[in-house]
């Protein structure tokens, strides 16, 4: 890709393993089936962009912006989006994995993950006031002084989240993520 400015574009099956995509801008672009694994994306610009069935494990996004994206069926294992832009910051995941992957000290209100596994995923200090999470996994990820107001936890599971060391105001949680929000008190629950 030699130009820095792509618009309303369809891109199939590229693969750019480990290669470099900096200073880019991409408005409207649609990824389809592309491998991104351990891609350089600083300073890229991905605004209202769809990756469909991407590979993006290890992706390097550092003062990356992500606008409006949307990643269906992707895998973004180990990504920092710490580091990605916080002005106009706005993602949505479905059916993706994003296992092991950092969103400490990020804004995040109202972001949608759907049917999407997060295990080990960290959310330290982040802001995620409205946010859905439904239908997933959230094996041992880090909430750990976490803006949790509001946020939909009903159809989520395999979560731990202290109440003591989170804001959860508001938040839905069901019945039998009662466990996860009370194993802080060593709290054993029977019947539920």
């Amino acid at each position: 890709m030699e130009a820095k400015f792509y618009d309303d574009q369809t891109f199939d099956k590229l693969v750019y393993s480990e290669q470099q995509l900096i200073n880019k801008e991409f408005q409207s672009c649609t990824f389809k089936n592309c491998d991104f694994s351990g891609c350089d994306f600083a300073n890229t610009k991905l605004l209202e962009c769809i990756f469909e069935g991407c590979n993006l494990s290890m992706a390097k996004l550092s003062k990356t912006t992500l606008t409006d994206v949307v990643f269906k069926g992707c895998k973004l294992m180990g990504i920092n989006f710490s580091i990605t832009q916080d002005f106009l910051f706005s993602i949505r995941f479905e059916d993706c994995i994003l296992d092991y992957s950092s969103f400490m000290d990020k804004k995040l209100p109202k972001t949608h993950f759907i049917k999407t596994t997060l295990k080990e995923v960290t959310f330290s200090r982040a802001i995620l006031t409205g946010a859905v999470f439904d239908e997933c996994n959230l094996n041992e990820t880090i909430f750990n002084e976490t803006d949790l107001t509001g946020v939909n936890f009903s159809t989520a599971y395999n979560y731990i989240i202290d109440p003591e060391r989170n804001t959860i105001t508001k938040a839905i949680f069901s019945h039998q993520g009662l466990p996860g929000l009370l194993t802080t008190y060593g709290i054993k629950i029977v019947g539920c």
